[in-house]
């Protein structure tokens, strides 16, 4: 199709279209001109034998010579190009006629209107002019003469001729003096076209177009394009040092974590084994004093060995946390699909088993699945309902659910109680490690498991919050 074709040849057909254009209207205008004034002309010349031929024949009118009318239309043999002739009275009668050839059928002649003197018809092969003949400003009788527009069909024929000559005279001028406008106009633009090309190929920014001595538009595109490419190539050298020096801060936050894990772990190591022996002592020694020597402690002094007992077991629980929290960092996901419903009636099962005196209906939906670390998702769960379960226990009955919602074009899952619940105002406070809204002896615990949950959840690339009020219970929102 012409919008594939290249520039070049766009400014090739352009050049031929426009050239065509304007021959065919000109030589178009220069024909019908010419047609008009043959036309005209014939008519003249057939007006001026028609008058000819009534004033030689007036007398043979007034004098009913037919035969003197016809020896005086006979002189129309010295015209080739007319036809037939004729002189009529003016009631229509036929008084005196001239044919060339064998053809005797009359013309059909155009009416003279009243105050005409003559008139004429151009029919698709002939015209007929028609002329009164007056004798001191009396009408005495009408002639008319045919004549053929072989003379015209010929002329145009010519032009017809000329004008196609000169027109594939000058499309092959066009198509010689092409080059020319190609190499002007075309050339730059296909220069330009390449060196686009090469930088969207190569990324090589590097290289410019070849700059155009004169000063036209093609000229200013080029210094333009150049001068983009200049700019391109300053931020491409710019962002490859940036790129750089990130990969470089990268690979040293990398060994700095890498360090730092390393010493995590070690201090995880010793956590878990240089201070759990000392609690263990601390606890079992006071267990050996309250059992072996407790008839000779009096009631004091067996409380602040219990305390110490107490104080040691809360120790041992918040090193178990810690711990569960550093592993909840530094754990490796594995990304499985996972029934959450059947988890939470699991766990829900468990928190019944172990407490089968309470109260508390558990409304879990069926069917809830998501994508993501079986164990970590169990944990997040685990944390949720026995957080729920902790603290709905002040209640004589209970409700736990577990659901899915929908929120601002977001469906989370939930975890709702109508337990204690908490003052909004601290709700910031929820997450934090070690933070707690209530006292230990109202509900046990270390106030780490809701951060151990949003650790996890955050992970899995998701979000979580909550609402609540005092005594109006608390629900748990997660995304994942």
């Amino acid at each position: 199709m012409f919008r594939d074709y290249s520039i070049s040849k766009k400014l090739t057909w352009m050049n031929m279209l426009v050239s065509g254009a304007a021959l065919l209207l000109a030589c178009g205008a220069f024909i019908a001109y010419d047609v008009i004034s043959i036309r005209d002309g014939m008519v003249y010349n057939l007006s001026m034998q028609a008058q000819i031929v009534g004033f030689n024949s007036t007398s043979a009118l007034l004098f009913n010579d037919p035969h003197s009318a016809e020896n005086t239309l006979s002189g129309l043999k010295a015209w080739p190009n007319i036809v037939s002739a004729g002189i009529n009275t003016l009631d229509g009668r036929a008084f005196a006629t001239y044919q060339r050839g064998q053809s005797s059928q009359t013309p059909a002649m155009p009416p003279i209107l009243a105050g005409q003197v003559e008139t004429y018809r151009f029919n698709r092969s002939e015209v007929v002019l028609v002329r009164r003949i007056v004798f001191q400003d009396k009408p005495t009788g009408i002639v008319y003469i045919q004549s053929d527009l072989e003379g015209l069909k010929v002329r145009v024929a010519q032009y017809l001729g000329v004008a196609a000559a000169v027109l594939v005279s000058s499309l092959l001028a066009v198509v010689l003096i092409s080059p020319v406008f190609r190499r002007a106009i075309g050339e730059p633009i296909v220069h330009l076209a390449g060196i686009a090309r090469i930088v969207s190929r190569d990324k090589d920014y590097s290289v410019r177009a070849k700059p155009i001595g004169n000063r036209d538009e093609l000229s200013v595109l080029v210094d333009d394009f150049n001068g983009m490419l200049s700019q391109i190539q300053e931020r491409d050298t710019a962002l490859q040092q940036a790129h750089d020096e990130l990969e470089q801060r990268v690979e040293e936050r990398t060994k700095e974590l890498a360090t730092t894990n390393k010493e995590l772990e070690a201090f995880s190591y010793s956590v878990s084994h240089d201070l759990r022996a000392p609690l263990r002592s601390i606890d079992g020694f006071s267990q050996a004093l309250l059992e072996d020597y407790s008839d000779k402690l009096d009631s004091a002094g067996r409380d602040h060995l219990e305390r110490v007992r107490r104080a040691a077991q809360r120790m041992s629980v918040l090193i178990d946390d810690m711990l569960n929290l550093s592993r909840v960092t530094r754990s490796v996901m594995r990304r499985e699909k996972l029934d959450l419903s059947a988890v939470a009636k699991s766990i829900a099962a468990d928190l019944q088993e172990a407490e089968p005196g309470r109260r508390v209906e558990f409304v879990i939906e069926s069917d809830l699945m998501a994508v993501g670390d079986s164990q970590l998702l169990r944990a997040a769960m685990e944390n949720l309902l026995r957080n729920s379960w902790k603290y709905t226990s002040a209640h004589p009955c209970a409700r736990i659910e577990f659901g899915k919602s929908q929120q601002n074009g977001k469906h989370p899952f939930f975890v709702r109680d109508d337990g204690a619940g908490f003052d909004p105002r601290y709700s910031d406070r929820l997450f934090g490690a070690f933070q707690r809204l209530h006292t230990a002896t109202e509900f046990p615990g270390t106030g780490v498991g809701l951060a151990t949950v949003q650790r996890i959840i955050h992970r899995h690339g998701g979000e979580i919050w909550a609402e609540g009020a005092v005594e109006k219970g608390a629900t748990f929102y997660f995304t994942l």
